[in-house]
């Protein structure tokens, strides 16, 4: 008989919050995260800074309270560990310092979350350029600010990471953004809908307004990045705005097209995927209680649909009631009491989506960059070589994989899969959902050939 009835993989706001839930409940929950603290990219070491780092702003700081609900002698924490298999069962595999361990239960929650957007242009691999939410994790684990730092993309957290370092003492040297007029408007249809999460909209004009008093030059309308390094380590970075050739020297170039959901576990796991088309990704499908088409198998937060951070917390208090009732301890009507409030608040934080998908979608440029952009950081391809293998006759994910390596290091194509879909589609997105998602297989995440030796095929569980 299993130690739990309740696995819960990631310990971001869904994660947490689905914990405490189900322990509320009555449920034995196993919380297993792959960082040092449970938090997420959102709340990341948010119960060692709490308030203690003011430029991160109340928001933040709230998080804490999600960290403090999982003192439940229900809950079990097991920071450190790296899920790698999802098995029929469900049984969970999962490794710390080299060894491995099975863990089952009745109900496994994915609640990985989401990952950025790769952004590829020439020289996005250089020293010194590296993502918005990269930054966002050194200043929240280590403290380190970005100093004369330029930012460059589009999207909320572009806006929020700049506030972040006007209120820390080291605004950024300029923001260069893709967003043009016409996406603006185009997003004003949704307006209406908008204004039920009208905190929200208020919150991000806030941020502008912070942005524009600090100063911070803004280029909108930009395209064609690129970037170059001299020998001292500065970043002259380029790009056009509004018909100009701009130029910039820093010494750190950050930037940000938005998130997409992490996909590898739930589609290793068998569970069916559909395309987002507002958001360019492909997600879990999953009804409202975030259930999937595989038994046992529940999805919640930014790994089943972009939403932020009130979206991720109110999925995970509806799956985790969901749970409970699917194993005889409440009956639907109190779930659904239960669920009223939680309802509500998904509702009122994904109102404002429609309105930022519209208003900062990834440009063409970004999903197919031009042919001398690296796009498989870990084997070194170009979007050129892939465009080559294309005409002489690869087609599809599997065919570039097999024939370029594409996907093949490291990261098992984290931080490519996307840009071979938009180019496999030249980058219209109307097509990029006809492209279906390669096949993600264990181990997920790289471990050792000692430590899978370990393991056997009817091994007991371990936890």
């Amino acid at each position: 008989m299993s130690e739990f009835d309740l696995i819960i993989i990631g310990a971001g706001p869904a994660g947490m919050s689905a914990a405490r839930t189900a322990a509320d409940g009555g449920l034995r929950a196993l919380l297993l995260d792959e960082q040092a603290q449970p938090g997420g990219q959102i709340y990341r070491n948010v119960g060692q800074n709490r308030s203690a780092r003011g430029w991160l702003g109340a928001e933040y700081a709230s998080g804490a309270r999600l960290v403090d609900a999982l003192d439940h002698p229900l809950v079990t924490v097991e920071s450190g560990a790296t899920v790698w298999r999802l098995e029929a069962g469900p049984r969970v595999v999962w490794s710390r310092g080299g060894t491995s361990h099975i863990a089952a239960a009745p109900h496994v929650v994915l609640a990985g979350g989401a990952q950025e957007r790769p952004v590829p242009f020439p020289g996005w691999t250089l020293p010194g350029v590296m993502t918005a939410g990269a930054a966002q994790i050194l200043m929240k684990t280590a403290g380190m600010l970005p100093r004369d730092a330029v930012l460059a993309g589009s999207g909320p957290l572009l806006y929020l990471v700049a506030a972040q370092m006007i209120d820390a003492g080291c605004p950024p040297k300029a923001l260069v953004e893709t967003q043009t007029t016409r996406m603006m408007l185009g997003a004003l249809r949704y307006l209406p809908k908008a204004a039920f999460a009208a905190g929200m909209f208020l919150k991000g004009l806030g941020l502008i307004r912070k942005i524009s008093a600090a100063g911070v030059r803004r280029y909108t309308t930009a395209s064609d990045f690129n970037a170059t390094s001299d020998a001292s380590g500065m970043i002259h970075f380029s790009f056009h705005s509004k018909g100009k050739r701009e130029s910039l020297t820093c010494a750190l170039l950050l930037t940000h097209q938005g998130v997409i959901p992490s996909t590898h576990l739930s589609r290793a796991a068998g569970i069916t995927h559909e395309w987002n088309a507002a958001q360019v990704a492909f997600q879990p499908a999953h009804d409202f209680w975030g259930a999937t088409d595989q038994p046992g198998l529940h999805v919640a937060g930014d790994g089943a649909g972009i939403g932020g951070a009130e979206v991720a917390t109110a999925s995970g208090e509806l799956t985790a009631l969901n749970i409970l009732h699917a194993s005889g301890h409440n009956s639907a009507d109190v779930r659904n009491q239960r669920a009223a409030a939680a309802g509500a608040t998904l509702f009122r934080a994904r109102a404002i989506r429609p309105f930022l998908d519209a208003a900062y979608p990834p440009p063409i440029e970004v999903l197919s960059p031009p042919d001398d952009t690296i796009i498989c950081r870990c084997e070194e391809v170009s979007a050129g070589a892939v465009r080559q293998g294309m005409s002489e006759g690869a087609q599809g994910h599997r065919q570039i994989k097999t024939s370029l390596r594409v996907g093949m290091g490291a990261c098992q194509g984290r931080m490519c899969d996307a840009t071979v879909r938009g180019i496999l589609s030249a980058g219209k997105t109307s097509r990029m959902g006809q492209i279906v998602p390669p096949r993600a297989r264990s181990p997920i995440k790289p471990i050792s050939l000692g430590e899978l030796a370990t393991l056997t095929s009817d091994q007991e569980e371990t936890v």
